[in-house]
C-alpha cells in the first residue's frame, strides 16, 4: 500500500470519521459556542487535537467576548513621543522604552498627531548631526472605540496592515492604546517582549529601582528578594495578593501600592495575572549579592 493511500485509510478509520462528524457538527448543527468548546475539547481527549491547538480554538472563540478597553495600554502607561522634541531626547526615549512604535503628541501634550516607527531614528543613531523633522517620517494615527471587541478589530487590523491603534474614550479623549500583539496573544498566549522574564527566574532588575516581577512568584521569594514582610497565611504568590487587594483581576497598567512599593500590571489573561512592573522606594541589593551575616 503506497503512502496516499495509507492516508487515505487513516482518514477512513475512526479518527476521520470523528473529524467528519466534528466538521459538521461545528459548521451546521452546533446551537451555541459551549457546544462547538465540548465537542472541541473531546478531541483533544481523543487526540485528534492536540492541547496547545486547543487553547488557540478557545482563543479565537473567546475573543468574541472581550473588548478593547480589556486589554489596552492606558494613557497613563503609554510611551509617547513629543513633536516638538529634538532627536536626543527621542533617541532617549526609544531605547530606553525598547517599543517599535510611539504615539506623538502635540506640543500641548492633549492630541496625539501621528505615530512614530523606531526604525526612522536609526538615521539620527548614525548620524546626529543629520536634520529630522519628525512630521516628515510620523504615520496617521488610527482611533478605535474602547468598546469594541477583539474579533473585529483583528480583522481591520489586517486588512489595513495596521499594527497600533489609539483607543478614544465615549467623550472622544485618548483612553489608551492597543497593538495587534495585545490581539494575538488572547489567541495564542503570550509572546515574548522586553518585558518578560525566563522562566526560571521570576523577579529581574529592569533599572533605577524598577522590577519585572512574575505573578506566580512566591511571597516567600518576594519578601526575601526585597526585604518585605508580606503574609503567606492565605495566598501563596504575589499574583494572589493583587487580587485580593484589588477584589477582582486588574485590567492592564493598573496600578497599586503594596509592602511601600508601586506594582503595574503588565500583562495577564482572563485568568491570572502573569507579569508587574514593581517601583521599589530604594535600590534592592539582591540576595544572592547580599554579605553574608558575620562578614
Amino acid at each position: 500500500m503506497s503512502a496516499k493511500e495509507k492516508e487515505k485509510d487513516k482518514d477512513t478509520g475512526a479518527s476521520g470519521k470523528w473529524l467528519r462528524k466534528l466538521s459538521r457538527k461545528m459548521v451546521g448543527e452546533a446551537q451555541d459556542r459551549a457546544e462547538i468548546l465540548e465537542f472541541l475539547r473531546d478531541a483533544t481527549t481523543r487526540e485528534i487535537i492536540e492541547g496547545d491547538a486547543l487553547a488557540m480554538l478557545e482563543g479565537v472563540l473567546g475573543v468574541a467576548d472581550i473588548q478593547v478597553r480589556d486589554i489596552m495600554v492606558p494613557r497613563a502607561q503609554m510611551t509617547v513621543l513629543a513633536r516638538n522634541d529634538d532627536g536626543e531626547t527621542l533617541l532617549k526615549t526609544v531605547v530606553e522604552s525598547g517599543h517599535s512604535r510611539f504615539p506623538v503628541m502635540d506640543e500641548d501634550r492633549e492630541k496625539i498627531v501621528g505615530i512614530l516607527l523606531a526604525k526612522d531614528l536609526l538615521r539620527l543613531a548614525v548620524n546626529d548631526t543629520t536634520p529630522f523633522d519628525i512630521k516628515e517620517f510620523m504615520r496617521s494615527p488610527v482611533y478605535v472605540p474602547e468598546s469594541k471587541r477583539l474579533n473585529v478589530l483583528l480583522r481591520e487590523m489586517r486588512r489595513s496592515r495596521v499594527h497600533m491603534a489609539i483607543v478614544a474614550d465615549e467623550y472622544g479623549g485618548v483612553a489608551g492604546l492597543v497593538t495587534i500583539e495585545d490581539v494575538i496573544e488572547q489567541i495564542v498566549g503570550e509572546i515574548d517582549d522586553e518585558h518578560d522574564v525566563d522562566e526560571d527566574v521570576n523577579i529581574r532588575k529592569d533599572g533605577d529601582r524598577q522590577y519585572i516581577v512574575r505573578g506566580q512568584t512566591p511571597i516567600d521569594e518576594f519578601n526575601e528578594y526585597f526585604q518585605t514582610e508580606l503574609s503567606d497565611d492565605e495566598f501563596d504568590t504575589v499574583a494572589g495578593l493583587v487580587m485580593k487587594q484589588l477584589g477582582r483581576l486588574p485590567r492592564r497598567g493598573e496600578t497599586l501600592q503594596m509592602a511601600g512599593c508601586d506594582l503595574s500590571v503588565l500583562r495577564f489573561d482572563r485568568r491570572r495575572i502573569d507579569t508587574l512592573r514593581l517601583t521599589a522606594p530604594r535600590d534592592i541589593v539582591p540576595p544572592e549579592d547580599r554579605p553574608l551575616v558575620g562578614e
